[in-house]
């Protein structure tokens, strides 16, 4: 790690996240949000091929390296990038490194719930997909309000790509991750391939689905592996289940 980056993350706030059982040190990570080598990184790391020459993105390789290797480096706090949404919730994505595994935790928390809502995970153990393309644009475009976390919408939308799934992706679904990418710092003329890359080919026979049911106002998802295939955030109010789900884009607000 180079010496400005060591000394960036040392300077870095603690988080914490009372519901998040970890005997570990969590650190904001947002300023890394400022370099393209972290977005390259973030999403070869989770839906694409870390191994990947990186200066067809526009990223130095050396940059690059040294982003993945912070990324996932056991022997520091673990980064925390957080997005707060409406209603008072945050989105979290925790780059959880232990010395035999890795991975990048997604979930949702509100203050008031006692426990985290899982949207799913990247990595040894994938645990996919923890959103539909309605949520997630919601997510990145919703009102942040006062607090910290990532504010700009593109940083917003490509923090939590990893864990889109969804059989009726819209066609301009490729389109608006490309603009994404290329406000974020990655080469423009590289993004809409890229984009295509991650978002993937459209599968409506087989692709993940997402429906409200009985079990209450929040979707659930039809992906065998999908920790939402039970209401997310199980066992909180139906009150505090119909604000998520408004806060999801799923119902109306108010």
């Amino acid at each position: 790690m180079s010496m400005s980056m060591s000394m960036s993350m040392s300077m870095s706030m603690g988080v914490d996240v009372p519901e998040y059982v970890q005997d570990r040190e969590l650190v904001a990570g947002e300023e890394l949000a400022r370099d393209p080598a972290f977005w390259l990184a973030h999403l070869m790391l989770t839906i694409g091929d870390p191994g990947e020459p990186s200066e067809p993105y526009g990223v130095d390789a050396s940059a690059y390296d040294e982003m993945v290797e912070r990324l996932g480096d056991p022997d520091l706090p673990w980064p925390v990038l957080r997005l707060r949404f409406d209603g008072g919730h945050t989105a979290y994505a925790v780059y959880a490194n232990e010395e035999d595994e890795n991975n990048v935790e997604f979930f949702v928390r509100h203050p008031r719930w006692g426990r985290l809502g899982h949207l799913g995970q990247c990595g040894a153990d994938d645990a996919l997909p923890g959103l539909s393309w309605t949520e997630l644009v919601t997510l990145a475009t919703s009102a942040q309000g006062d607090g910290e976390g990532l504010t700009d919408p593109s940083e917003r939308l490509l923090l939590l790509l990893p864990m889109l799934g969804d059989a009726d992706l819209p066609a301009e679904a490729p389109d608006t991750v490309a603009r994404a990418l290329a406000h974020c710092g990655i080469r423009a003329d590289a993004a809409g391939e890229l984009a295509a890359t991650l978002v993937g080919e459209p599968d409506p026979a087989g692709g993940p689905r997402w429906a409200v049911t009985e079990a209450g106002p929040i979707p659930v998802c039809s992906a065998p592996y999908s920790p939402r295939r039970v209401p997310l955030a199980l066992g909180i109010t139906p009150d505090q289940a119909h604000a998520l789900a408004a806060a999801l884009g799923a119902t109306p607000a108010g």
